[in-house]
């Protein structure tokens, strides 16, 4: 008998920073307060320390949910670690977005070293939300998550994770400033064509595949697809593998 969703116990990684929320989870096992034991703790230093292919490894593993917690804003032991950790919690929540998978099971959270209570609440209410989303899908994503895993990765979303914030808040080398919603709206774009480049590489490192076939697949117009693919060959990540009548067949190199 396959199990209903009353009988879905999730797993859920919890990434704690050290001085704040790792503490509050000690504090709430010696003030022995109930929360599920469905959370498995991995402590770090800082939040700004878990890294997305961290977040995106542990989905990939076998974790229905994953639970980041930090310092308040402004009580880092790292001064401005946590607003790091910020910006690559939602720059991770955009990418699984675009990837189709369910932003709710990644959840980010201030818990202070006192308030134990806090955090056992937080843990109820992550893993009811996890249960009522059922099991992670790995298999029927896992090309979507390998995909996002690449983006993560790659040095413009590395960069973005470090420099977005200073961009708002201190503008460019020259001195330019932008706006949230400029940033934002660039982010978006950097994100989804990195993404596109990716899923396109892994779908024909699994068979070798044309344009048409390959827009048909990602709903993409053809023009857009040969530019991913023009970038690819250049980069030396593709490469035509043979023609067939006419139309050029593409393969990972």
């Amino acid at each position: 008998m396959s199990a209903t969703i009353t009988d879905f116990e999730p797993k859920i990684i919890g990434f704690l920073c050290n001085w704040c929320s790792y503490a509050g989870a000690d504090l709430a096992g010696v003030s022995r307060l109930t929360y599920p034991t469905n959370l498995r703790v991995i402590r770090v230093m800082c939040s700004a320390r878990v890294d997305p292919v961290h977040i995106l490894d542990s989905f990939l593993n076998g974790a229905d949910g994953i639970l980041v917690g930090g310092c308040h804003l402004g009580d880092c032991h790292y001064i401005t670690g946590n607003y790091y950790a910020e910006k690559k919690i939602e720059l991770t929540k955009k990418l699984m977005q675009i990837a189709g998978i369910k932003e709710e099971r990644l959840r980010l959270e201030w818990i202070s070293a006192a308030e134990g209570v806090k955090f056992s609440q937080v843990v109820t209410d992550f893993t009811e939300i996890i249960k009522n989303l059922g099991p992670f899908p790995c298999m029927d994503k896992l090309m979507e998550l390998q995909a996002a895993q690449e983006v993560a990765n790659g040095r413009y979303f590395r960069i973005l994770a470090v420099k977005a914030k200073d961009f708002v808040d201190d503008g460019n080398v020259y001195g330019e400033r932008f706006t949230k919603h400029e940033i934002n709206r660039m982010i978006n774009e950097i994100i989804i064509d990195e993404y596109i480049s990716a899923k396109i590489r892994l779908m024909i490192k699994e068979k070798v595949m044309s344009v048409k076939e390959l827009s048909q697949q990602l709903d993409l117009p053809p023009p857009r697809v040969l530019r991913h693919i023009t970038d690819l060959k250049r980069s030396g990540l593709a490469k035509i593998d043979e023609i067939n009548g006419t139309t050029p067949l593409y393969k990972a190199v």
